[in-house]
């Protein structure tokens, strides 16, 4: 079958419901749980603000239209390279300087749901991986991986959400050897379901932030506050997840969703 005939199969497929759209996004409003740095930081992404420009009324009688104040980091989103120090230097590390081309790959989910459930501090290993790898396949180069947590069904209340006490956040991910893991396949960016790529407690690990360090340094992606990963197969769906195209942008939310066999 050629590339032309592979195209037209898909348009088909998804116009008779035989492949369909699954949506992978929160929604993104003034409840959106939103990352706070700690107060030693100076400035913190505003929580998500919706003004009301006109809804058929005298400031617009035949159209309704708003006007956000929003983070780059908000909600559902995409982290481009020149996000962290590591990936500073890589002139395509931003928003509108990306290959589109790689947002677009199969991904691969690996479900820790129950482990995450029963410790909210769960820390995936390479041992972990290669545990899912020997179950579902091989983890391919230019591929998405996503780690199921179910951790989307908290995001209707920050405070479970970001699961913070005296001691820090509490919600799970990758320690640094998953990460480095991960890449050594050439893997094209990493995504969880939590408010960010690293576990709650990375500022700990050797060294921080092991997701957001690597994954940058080596000009790959990060995708944060995913949802609905619970309607994937481990393997054979499409991830789209494209930011938008903002000027030297370091990220941005998105409407992340997989194209899936019905």
């Amino acid at each position: 079958m050629s590339a032309h005939d592979v195209v037209k199969d898909l348009g088909a497929k998804l116009l008779t419901g035989e492949v369909k759209i699954v949506d992978l996004s929160g929604s993104l409003g003034p409840d959106t749980p939103i990352l706070q740095l700690p107060p030693d930081f100076a400035k913190n992404t505003p929580k998500v603000e919706i003004h009301k420009i006109s809804e058929y009324d005298e400031d617009g009688p035949f159209f309704a239209w708003n006007w956000m104040v929003l983070g780059e980091h908000s909600g559902t989103h995409f982290d481009a390279p020149h996000h962290w120090v590591t990936g500073k230097d890589y002139a395509e590390g931003f928003t509108d300087t990306l290959d589109l081309q790689r947002t677009v790959a199969p991904v691969n989910v690996l479900d820790f749901s129950k482990e995450s459930a029963a410790d909210a501090d769960f820390l995936l290993t390479p041992d972990h991986i290669k545990t899912w790898e020997a179950e579902h396949g091989e983890i391919g180069a230019g591929e998405w991986v996503v780690m199921r947590t179910d951790w989307d069904k908290r995001a209707d209340d920050e405070a479970k959400f970001l699961n913070a006490d005296d001691n820090g956040p509490h919600s799970p991910g990758p320690t640094p050897e998953a990460i480095e893991y991960l890449l050594s396949k050439k893997i094209v960016g990493w995504g969880t379901q939590c408010i960010g790529t690293d576990a709650g407690c990375a500022g700990g690990l050797e060294p921080p932030f092991p997701a957001h360090n690597f994954l940058h340094r080596d000009n790959c992606f990060g995708l944060a506050s995913l949802a609905n990963l619970d309607q994937l197969p481990a393997k054979g769906a499409i991830l789209v997840a494209a930011p938008l195209k903002i000027k030297r942008g370091t990220g941005s939310p998105i409407r992340a969703m997989a194209i899936v066999p019905a």
